[in-house]
Order: structure tokens, then C-alpha cells, then sequence
């Protein structure tokens, strides 16, 4: 088993504190920028950043939809961090500061793929479909804050 992993990055006109703030609020914000990718979204415990429990169903192609039942921890400032308890799946958010007036965020995901020849196609275009769908979240989270 091959560890697989998908980045990506934007650079979002607002301030960092405001754009972190926005992704670690599970109860409002987060449930609003989410693609169509997503579904069954549910807060089960607390609902801002550091001790939040979050369910939501991961379609990430026709036949591939993955349950994720996610803890939310935040070990260093500008950082949340998504353990999927159903599986090896971890994603982390990085907001840093992107220029005057303008943040970084850099989503990665990281998880345990298949074996074989099935972990040679997770590994070459999982990646490519995950980057695409965090690229939506991303468009819906720069409009979200830079209003």
C-alpha cells in the first residue's frame, strides 16, 4: 500500500484570521462552500474548529463515494486538521499569509491507497479528481470571505 496524496492552493483576498475562521465554523460557513461533492453533512459534536465532529458523504467519482465521519483538531495556529475515523483519510488546511491583505490556503489530503494494479490508478488520478473538487471549495470559500 502506496500512501497517495492531493494539494492544492489558492490565494484568497482576505485576511488570514477571517479565511481560517471561516473553514474551522463546521456549524455555518464550512456546510455553504462545499461542492456538490458532498452530501449528508452533519455536525455531531461542537461545531468550531478544535473538537469538532463532522459526518459528510465524499463523491468523488459516479461509483467512488466514501462515508467520512470526521475529528477536527487544530495543532498550530492557521492549521485544521480532519482524521476520518471510517478510514486512513486525513486532510489538512493551512492558512498562512498570502501578500497585503491576502491569505494562502493549502489543502492536502494524504491516505492509505490499494495495492496493485488498482493503487497504480488510485495513486496517478485520485489526486487529479480530489484537487478538482477542492478547487470548488475553494472558489465557494473566496466568495464567501472576500465580500
Amino acid at each position: 500500500m502506496a500512501q497517495v496524496e492531493a494539494t492544492t492552493e489558492r490565494i484568497i483576498a482576505a485576511q488570514p484570521e477571517g479565511v481560517f475562521d471561516a473553514l474551522a465554523d463546521y456549524s455555518g460557513t464550512r456546510a455553504k462552500i462545499l461542492s456538490e461533492h458532498f452530501s449528508e453533512y452533519e455536525v455531531r459534536e461542537g461545531g468550531d474548529g478544535e473538537g469538532t465532529l463532522v459526518h459528510w458523504k465524499l463523491q468523488a467519482t459516479s461509483k467512488r463515494i466514501r462515508d467520512c465521519l470526521l475529528e477536527v483538531t487544530e495543532p498550530t495556529d492557521g492549521e485544521l486538521v480532519e482524521k476520518d475515523r471510517n478510514s486512513s483519510m486525513v486532510t489538512t488546511w493551512r492558512v498562512t499569509p498570502g501578500g497585503e491583505g491576502a491569505s494562502r490556503v493549502v489543502v492536502t489530503t494524504v491516505w492509505d491507497g490499494a495495492g496493485g494494479i488498482g493503487g497504480f490508478f488510485e495513486k496517478t488520478f485520485a489526486p487529479k479528481g480530489l484537487g478538482r473538487i477542492y478547487d470548488a471549495v475553494l472558489d465557494k470559500l473566496a466568495a464567501e470571505v472576500e465580500k
